[in-house]
Order: structure tokens, then sequence, then C-alpha cells
């Protein structure tokens, strides 16, 4: 097996017991780190060396809730403004999906791939909705995440909001993907069930795909009460709110992801403790999309394992752990909201991820060589007991200047070492976008 030592970086390993280590360097063998110890017990010959002087080594990024569908929405005039969540929606990103083809899917997930690698973000969660290219969508991002090198978690957004036809094809796509993932039985691909959201899922299309995801054994992956509509809707038609729905419906449990959460109360928290669900928060796009703030205190303070996303928005994850530090001082006071940002992205996603994946989000010995450096000197002194100051206020507007996911080097001294031509793939996005602007 390939071995590449990282030396002369400080190492920080996140984990249960986080340690800021100086003087140490990091073995990799294959796709899993082998040692971590002092440099002077590193005396071999290795395929490669990586000299980390001056930058911070740590675990990849991981995106817990992402949009790969909505990169060709970068830069569109075309649509309506929007005054509401819903407006949003009808305006923008349900006129963008059903534009959609194939080719749109691959491209439009293997551009926000390459840019991951460029930010060091080596595991991503994703959401795909294309209602009338429904059928092979997910192989269509799997083999944009096999060429790049991600590790990624894909389901498909059931709904019935185009019809039963869509409907019935979204929950034929997310099973034959998830047997197909469970078959495949790597550590890269995984697969959920997506569903959009409440509001547009009927309990006819709610039981079916919960019996599905039973016999395929996975989780769901769905938006909940993001919009203060899809509470209204839910209260209206069913007599209850979203969380209990879904409890009702057996959705909730450990190996489901409940994204957004923005407007849940302490009862539906109770309900996702209890059943160990996650919530995933994605601060930037709540702001965007001016829905409200979800409570990460409140949730955090619970005990339910919180996560953060950034449902596309970015996929620099430190653009959104900032972005809910500000948001949770502004619900607030300047006395909260800090650490909870920071937990769920640099402790949390982890254990998330984990939940499908095996062995990532960590630093330690037999754990999976996904890891990023980057660049930054400290101007104050540095460990553990206060990364997470370090981490907001200064490795936020660090540069990664190398990305490993699963041993391969993806990026090294800034540049992409990726096996395929990204200005062309960059070129033939455009291309594609451009195309279905017209089409809009």
């Amino acid at each position: 097996m390939n071995t590449i030592l990282i030396k002369n970086g400080i190492i920080v390993t996140l984990g249960e017991n986080n340690k800021v280590l100086r003087g140490h360097a990091l073995l990799i063998e294959g796709n899993k780190i082998k040692k971590i110890a002092p440099e002077a017990e590193f005396t071999g010959k290795y395929d490669k060396v990586i000299d980390a002087h001056g930058r911070v080594v740590m675990p990849g990024f991981i995106n817990a809730h992402m949009h790969y569908y909505s990169t060709f929405s970068r830069g569109l005039g075309k649509a309506k403004p929007s005054t509401n969540f819903l407006e949003v929606l009808d305006n923008l990103w349900w006129r963008l999906d059903k534009k959609l083809t194939l080719e749109d899917t691959y491209y439009s997930a293997l551009i926000p791939m390459i840019e991951a690698v460029k930010h060091g973000t080596t595991t991503m969660i994703d959401h795909h909705a294309s209602p009338y290219h429904i059928l092979g969508s997910l192989h269509e991002i799997e083999k944009a995440s096999n060429l790049v090198g991600l590790r990624n978690s894909l389901c498909y957004e059931v709904s019935d909001r185009d019809g039963e036809q869509r409907a019935e094809e979204g929950l034929k796509e997310n099973y034959e993907f998830a047997k197909y993932a469970s078959r495949l039985n790597n550590n890269s691909i995984k697969a959920l069930f997506g569903l959009h959201a409440s509001f547009t899922v009927s309990d006819k299309t709610l039981g079916k795909a919960v019996e599905m995801a039973k016999d395929a054994g996975v989780g769901f992956h769905v938006h909940v009460a993001e919009g203060l509509a899809d509470v209204e809707k839910c209260q209206a038609e069913h007599g209850c709110r979203v969380i209990e729905r879904f409890h009702k419906a057996g959705v909730l449990g450990n190996k489901t992801i409940a994204a957004h959460c923005v407007h849940i109360n302490e009862h539906e928290m109770d309900l996702v403790k209890e059943t160990d669900t996650a919530i995933v928060q994605n601060p930037e796009s709540n702001a965007n999309n001016a829905i409200g703030t979800g409570d990460m205190v409140k949730i955090a303070a619970k005990g339910i394992l919180l996560g953060m996303g950034t449902d596309a928005m970015t996929v620099r994850m430190t653009n959104s752990l900032r972005m809910a530090v500000w948001m949770q001082h502004l619900t607030h006071d300047p006395s909260q909201g800090f650490m909870e940002p920071v937990n769920a992205l640099a402790f949390n996603n982890a254990k998330i991820a984990n939940r499908y994946f095996e062995g990532i989000g960590v630093l330690k010995e037999g754990y999976m060589a996904d890891i990023v450096i980057m660049d930054y000197l400290a101007p104050s002194p540095f460990d553990e007991n206060n990364f997470a100051g370090h981490l907001v206020f200064g490795m936020s507007d660090a540069i990664a200047d190398t990305t490993i996911a699963d041993g391969k080097v993806l990026m090294e001294n800034k540049v992409l070492k990726l096996n395929f031509d990204v200005e062309e793939a960059y070129a033939k996005s455009a291309e594609l976008a451009a195309k279905l602007w017209e089409r809009f």
C-alpha cells in the first residue's frame, strides 16, 4: 500500500478527545491513518512526504445537508422576485428542478464536488430533485463522486407536487439506489431515503416511503419545518405539527436527518431526542430565504445530535459556521450560541456521518485518511482548550492548501490533482446551464 507522511504541521485530531499536537507527524497507509506520533518515531522511507510547516492538519470537513442540483441557478436572473419562502420555491427551485436532465444532474454535482476539494470538504450528504428525469439520477451523482473521489450519501426527494407518477418514480429511485448501495458495500457511497417536506408529501406516499425505507434498511433525509407554511399546512390537514406527523408515520430514528427544524417547538424537540434523530441546521440558507433562525442553543441543550449543512449555499463549511454563530448571537445575546455551532460542524457532523460511513471525521489511527491541510499561523496561543476560538475567528478565513480523501491526494499546494480536465468540466457545465436557462 502507498504511504504518505505528513510532517511539521499542527495536528488537530477533533473527536471525543480533541488534541492539538505539535512536533507530531501523521502516516497514511493505503486509505487509512496508520500512525500519529512524535516526528522522531518516523524514520522509514515513504512514497510521499508532505511538509505542512505553517499549516494546520485536521479532518476533512463534512457537509450534512447539500443540494448539488442548485448549481445551475448561479447567476440566473429570470426568476420572479419572491417575498416569502413559498414564492422562492415556486419562482426558482421548483421551476429549475423540472428542467434538469440527467446530464445536467451529473455536471451540477461534478462542479460543487470540485469546489469542495478546493475548500477541504471531503464528505457530503446530498438531497436531489429532478422531477422529469428521476430514474437514474442518483447514479449520475455517484458517477461524479467516483470521478472526483469524495464520500457521498445520496437520496432523491420524493414529493407529490408533480403528480402521482413522479412520486412513484421518486420512491423507486430511492429504493433501488438504497438496495444498490447496500450491495456495493463500500465506504464512499451510501444512501438515505429522501422526502421533500411534509407539506408536499401525501399520507399515501409517506406510508409507501416508510415501508420501502424499512425494507431497504435506510433512514430518511427530509426538510422539516423549514418555513412556517410547512407547519401551518400540517396542522390544517393532519391536526398535528410536522415532527409529530413524522413520528407517527415512523420516519424518525437514528438513521434519519431532519434538515432545518427552524419552526419546531419543545415537544417536537423531545420527540427528536427520544428517537435519536439528527437535526441539521443550515444558517446561510435560512438567512437568505428569510425563514427565521433555528434555536441551536435550545436544541443542543435537549441533548439532540445537532449538525450543520449548507443547503447548497456554499461548500466551504467555515462560511456556514460563522453565519451560525452570528445568527445565534443576534437571536439570543453574545454570551450564547458560540459552542453550539462549533460543536455542530467540528464534532457532530462526524457523529452523523458515522451513522452511515465508517471511521471518518477524526484523525485517529485506523480511521479513514480524509484530511485537509489549511494555511494558518496562529497569532496567539493555540491548543485544544481554545481551538473553537481559532476555528471561528481565524481558521475560518484560512485557505485550504491540501485535500486528501480516502488516502488520495486530490489537491496539493492549492493545485488540483484530479484525473480529468477541470476547465473542460466547467465549460461543459456553463454550456448546459445556458441551455437550461433558455428552458427556464
